[in-house]
C-alpha cells in the first residue's frame, strides 16, 4: 500500500510575528499643521474680541441709561460715566404717578392695541396669504406684485388720506385708526413671509384633505394653520415690537391724554417750558422696555425658527 505524505503549507513569513506585541506609534502633528491650528485659534479670538467690542458699544447707551434711572436729576449729565455712588430710587416712583394717570394706565393702553394689532395680523394676512400660495384666480400675480411693491411705500405717505378719512368717520382719539388697518392684511412683510412658508408645505396634504371631502377653509384650518406657528410667531413677536413703540400713528390719532400709548406718555416727560424730570424720564423708558425684552427672550427661538423655515427657495 502506498500512502500519499500531504505537505503542510509553510508558515506566512507576515503572520509569523501575530502573537507578537506591536507598538503603534502615533503620527506626530508636523510643524505646519501646528502653525496652521495656531493661526485658526488666532484668528478665531480676534473676530471673537471684535464682536465683544461690537457688542459693548451697541449695549453702552442701554447701560447708561439704567445707570441714569438710578440718578438724581442733576447729576446725570454732570457725570456720564456708568458708575454709580448712590441710588436713587425715587426716579421710579416719581415717574410711575408723574402723569395724570399712573403709568401702568398707558401701558394698559399699548396691551389693548398691541393685542388687537396682533389678532388682526395674524387673522388677515394667514388668509391673503394662503390665497397667493394655494387659490388660483384671475391677476393673481399682478396683485402679488402690486402687495409686494406696498413694502417700499412709506407709512408718511398715506397717513393724510388715512387721516382724512378716519376723522370723517369720527374714529380719530379712538384706538381703532391703529387697530382696523390691520384686519385688512396691510402688512405685506407678513403676508410675503407666510406666503413663502406655505409653499414649502407639501401640496400633497391638501389633496389628501380634499380627497377625505374638505374644502379651502377646512383646510386652511385643519391642516395649514396648525404647520404655520413658526410663521405666526415670528408675526406676532414683531408685531407687539413694532406696535408697542410705534410713536408716530399714535402722535397723529391721538389727542386725549386718557387715551395715550406708552411712546405718547413718555413724550410727556419733556417739557420745553419747564424743567424736564430726566431721571423719570428714563426709569419708565426702562420700564416700558420690560415688555419687549421679555418676548423677545421667550419668543427668540421661534423668531429664528419662523425665519429659517421660511427661507427663499
Amino acid at each position: 500500500m502506498t500512502t500519499k505524505l500531504q505537505t503542510l503549507p509553510a508558515p506566512d513569513r507576515k503572520t509569523s510575528g501575530a502573537g507578537k506585541p506591536t507598538n503603534h506609534r502615533k503620527p506626530r502633528e508636523s510643524r505646519g499643521t501646528l502653525a496652521f491650528s495656531r493661526k485658526q485659534r488666532t484668528k478665531a479670538l480676534g473676530k471673537h474680541a471684535i464682536l465683544i467690542l461690537a457688542g459693548a458699544l451697541m449695549i453702552y447707551p442701554l447701560l447708561w441709561m439704567v445707570v441714569s434711572s438710578l440718578r438724581a436729576n442733576e447729576l446725570i449729565f454732570r457725570e456720564p460715566g456708568l458708575w454709580l455712588n448712590s441710588l436713587e430710587m425715587s426716579n421710579y416712583t416719581d415717574g410711575w404717578s408723574a402723569l395724570t394717570h399712573p403709568f401702568g394706565h398707558y401701558m394698559i393702553n399699548s396691551a389693548i392695541v398691541v393685542i388687537g394689532s396682533i389678532l388682526g395680523s395674524l387673522i388677515s394676512c394667514s388668509m391673503a396669504a394662503y390665497a397667493f400660495a394655494r387659490l388660483q384666480f384671475t391677476g393673481k400675480k399682478l396683485f402679488f406684485g402690486i402687495m409686494l411693491l406696498t413694502i417700499m411705500l412709506p407709512f408718511h405717505v398715506v397717513i393724510v388720506p388715512q387721516y382724512i378719512l378716519f376723522s370723517q368717520i369720527g374714529w380719530v382719539n379712538t384706538f381703532w385708526p391703529l387697530i382696523v388697518p390691520k384686519l385688512l392684511a396691510t402688512e405685506a412683510f407678513f403676508v410675503f413671509l407666510m406666503v413663502q412658508f406655505i409653499r414649502g408645505i407639501p401640496k400633497d396634504l391638501d389633496e389628501a384633505a380634499r380627497i377625505d371631502g374638505a374644502g379651502h377653509p377646512r383646510i386652511f384650518l385643519r391642516v395649514i394653520l396648525p404647520l404655520m406657528v413658526p410663521a405666526l410667531a415670528t408675526t406676532t413677536i414683531f408685531t407687539f415690537i413694532w406696535t408697542w413703540n410705534d410713536f408716530f400713528g399714535a402722535l397723529i390719532y391721538l389727542t386725549d391724554p386718557d387715551m395715550f400709548t406708552v411712546p405718547v406718555a413718555l413724550r410727556a416727560f419733556v417739557d420745553s417750558q419747564s424743567a424736564t424730570s430726566w431721571g423719570s424720564l428714563f426709569a419708565m423708558s426702562i420700564v416700558s422696555l420690560l415688555p419687549v425684552f421679555l418676548v423677545f427672550l421667550f419668543g427668540q427661538r421661534f423668531l429664528i425658527k419662523g425665519i429659517a423655515t421660511t427661507g427663499i427657495k
